[in-house]
């Protein structure tokens, strides 16, 4: 199976939020990960056919983003999940089951396997306004399971939760990618970490880096530094180099730092990883350049 995105465009008036993206997907899970307002969501509601691209091409297998058959292809969780609180957890289910066209018995079948799935099956007769946020995130992942897609996309599916709701959920969506493609769109840097098998880094519209973990980081390593410092120290490197953390430590002050040049005498050089490249990537001052 292959999602094809090929030289994708969207632009809003006098805004170019995709940018000519291109990315071939295969079964797996794919981290597309980025700043509010990198384009994530533009290029994620293009994919499932919310948004016409303005220029470029989707297509799943030879099928168009715009074809019947592409659609029935798909399960999409967006950002703002819409629910209906009144409805309990399965009758919810089954109306959606009804809009995907799934019959009575086939809508029953589906919404007890995916209830237990996602570990809401004790709660299926409980309304959903008296679910928690991780709760309804997981009926969120239940429904666009109904029909068995090949391709699921997830746009922000953590935002809110709470730590133990995010590591349920990222569990979740580890095995979701065992026999299908997961686009997963989020700003959260552990939750690609954690899941995903390659890395999709969006900025201003544009794909800056695409790859395994250990194949993306490859831009930074030997860059990244730690040291035990005062704050002149500090002064010296703020506006010269990105300072990934900094923690006071008595007297001292902890740092980590990409460093372009000659790092400050005393400073041990560290294995990159993705938040090193994250905020690298999207720091304020552009890299301190």
């Amino acid at each position: 199976m292959e999602l094809r995105i090929d030289r994708v465009s969207k632009q809003y008036k006098n805004k170019l939020a995709v940018d000519r993206v291109s990315m071939n997907l295969h079964e797996g899970v794919y981290g597309l990960l980025g700043e509010n307002g990198a384009g994530k969501t533009s290029l994620i509601r293009m994919v499932c056919g919310v948004l016409k691209p303005t220029g470029g091409s989707i297509s799943f297998d030879g099928l168009d983003v715009g074809d019947e058959e592409y659609r029935a292809l798909l399960g999409y969780l967006p950002q703002d999940f819409g629910y209906y609180p009144e409805f309990s957890a399965q009758d919810f289910m089954y109306y959606m089951a009804s809009l995907k066209g799934l019959n009575r018995a086939g809508a029953r079948a589906r919404t007890r396997e995916l209830l237990e799935l996602v570990s809401l099956n004790e709660v299926a007769k409980k309304k959903i306004k008296t679910f928690s946020g991780g709760m309804k995130q997981r009926l969120g992942i239940a429904q666009s399971l109904l029909n068995d897609p090949k391709l699921l996309v997830l746009d922000e599916p953590t935002a809110g939760l709470d730590p133990k709701e995010r590591v349920r959920f990222r569990n979740l969506i580890a095995r979701l990618g065992q026999n299908r493609i997961v686009l997963l769109s989020t700003h959260i840097v552990s939750d690609v970490e954690h899941i995903a098998g390659r890395i999709l880094l969006m900025k201003e519209g544009r794909l800056l880096h695409q790859g395994s973990l250990e194949e993306i980081t490859q831009v930074i390593q030997g860059k990244v530094f730690e040291c035990l410092t005062n704050e002149e120290g500090v002064q010296a490197l703020t506006g010269r180099c990105p300072i990934i953390n900094y923690r006071s430590e008595g007297d001292k002050v902890f740092l980590r730092f990409v460093c372009e040049g000659e790092p400050p005498a005393g400073a041990e050089e560290v294995p990159a990883g993705l938040e090193d490249l994250y905020l690298y990537c999207f720091s304020e001052s552009e890299r301190y350049e």
